[in-house]
């Protein structure tokens, strides 16, 4: 794999989240992917993003803006920076309450990849910015 390979993959997974299409995210990683989730747990497996990607659809609705992706030169490696343009829509369970409030926050991930495929997500943001901008 490429550089450009892992770039354009990457694009493509972003592309199907600003697009909610989350069978077009998970075509695009493997059965065993590892999805580690910003101050939370790890997820192991297609079946645990699987939940993960449907309980995001139903209790917030996100867009990405101003993204920036990087891979290393063999394309095992890769990075986003982005800002996310959201809208909390149905209470996350030890979070404040859900009334429609929208936010704006800076978060980046990082990926590993094999064979055209993401292997592992790690996600990183401020919960502490998401939460003061929510409780507003």
């Amino acid at each position: 794999m490429s550089r450009t390979s892992a770039e354009t993959t990457l694009a493509a997974y972003y592309a199907a989240f600003n697009a909610g299409d989350p069978a077009g995210m998970l075509a695009l990683v493997t059965d065993d992917v590892e999805h580690r989730v910003n101050e939370g747990g790890i997820r192991h497996g297609r079946a645990k993003f699987t939940e993960f990607c449907a309980h995001m659809g139903v209790s917030y609705r996100e867009e990405l803006r101003d993204l920036v992706i990087f891979a290393n030169d063999d394309g095992t490696r890769g990075a986003a920076e982005f800002t996310v343009h959201g809208e909390y829509l149905q209470t996350d369970p030890g979070l404040p309450e859900a009334r429609g409030q929208r936010y704006v926050l800076p978060a980046g991930a990082f990926f590993d990849l094999q064979g055209g495929r993401i292997t592992r997500i790690t996600t990183f943001y401020n919960l502490s910015d998401w939460v003061a901008q929510v409780s507003a």
